[in-house]
């Protein structure tokens, strides 16, 4: 009996140190990584988050911007990190459910060393093409790259990315033929699209959206399935009887697996308070993100989904990242 009870007080003291972390959790700033360039889209949807989780866990949460290979540097950082909840990332949609089927040595298994905390934000993206192009709807473009095979060179912001592969799942759907151009980033792409040096593209609605505006570039549809809010005049892939072709670009929050369950509850909690603040709807909605708050278990069916779509695509093509 006596020895049971050392074992019971052994096992007590033990969990003494993660009960202790997680009562007090958090006693400093939390870092939190996001993998792109300060500036962009992605970096104001994560100062707009980190902003909303402060209010709710009383400590500073702070930008690290660590940019590189589509997102999996800076994920990989988070991977790695002490899990004690002061190490959180910002992923992409391509660090998580495009990488793992494109690179040949992943840093990181997302489902094994991350901790799926929330998605963050959705980004519809959208179909544009140059206006030399004789095609105002999707029936009418594809029935130009039907009649004229290749003919068409599509931009993206870089080979593996979801701009890339956004194409390419709508040339399954369609039965095209198009020639992809990749560009280092979605700011060279748009320009050659307006100089008329690639003819089309699939980007986020941010980086296009005052070009068709302007009249410089034509929306055709978004990518999406449901009209953006910054250009209701613009259908949908499902509104044009092409449902599968969905690339939302999307953001989530995650942590270290091992990070305490108490821990990751406590920063889902202050997630959810921030994402559903109308601050954080407003500061998204600038650069027509929609903050898409959910439960870590609906966070992993999203992904299941996400991964099932693009390791499809990525094995259709037979891509290969070169990073």
């Amino acid at each position: 009996m006596q020895r049971l009870a050392r074992y019971a007080l052994a096992a007590l003291v033990a969990l003494l140190p993660c009960l202790t972390l997680a009562q007090t959790y958090p006693i400093k700033a939390v870092r939190l990584i996001v993998p792109f360039p300060a500036g962009g889209p992605a970096d104001l949807f994560g100062r707009a988050l980190a902003q909303g989780m402060s209010a709710n866990l009383g400590q500073p949460v702070v930008i690290e911007n660590r940019a590189g290979a589509g997102g999996v540097i800076g994920v990989d950082a988070v991977a790695k990190a002490p899990p004690d909840g002061y190490t959180l990332a910002l992923n992409s949609a391509s660090s998580v459910s495009i990488a793992p089927f494109s690179m040949d040595k992943m840093p990181y298994d997302p489902r094994k060393d991350l901790a799926l905390i929330t998605t963050v934000v959705q980004v519809p993206e959208v179909l544009i093409v140059h206006p030399s192009v004789p095609a105002r709807n999707l029936e009418e473009l594809i029935a130009y790259a039907k009649a004229n095979p290749n003919k068409i060179n599509y931009g993206s912001a870089g080979a593996g990315s979801i701009t890339h592969l956004a194409v390419e799942l709508l040339k399954t759907e369609a039965k095209i033929e198009m020639v992809h151009v990749p560009y280092k980033g979605a700011a060279p792409a748009v320009t050659d699209l307006l100089g008329g040096q690639v003819q089309m593209a699939i980007l986020d609605v941010p980086v296009v959206l005052q070009h068709i505006r302007s009249g410089k570039l034509r929306a055709i549809v978004t990518a999406s399935g449901h009209r953006a809010s910054s250009l209701p005049e613009v259908p949908s892939t499902v509104e044009a009887k092409y449902p599968k072709v969905n690339s939302d670009n999307w953001y989530g929050l995650v942590a270290p697996s091992a990070t305490p369950a108490d821990i990751q509850r406590r920063i889902h909690t202050a997630a959810m308070a921030g994402l559903r603040s109308a601050d954080v709807i407003e500061q998204f909605a600038k650069v027509s993100g929609v903050a898409v708050p959910s439960t870590p278990e609906e966070y992993s069916a999203y992904l299941t989904a996400e991964q099932a779509k693009w390791g499809a695509i990525v094995k259709a093509i037979g891509f290969r990242a070169t990073e």
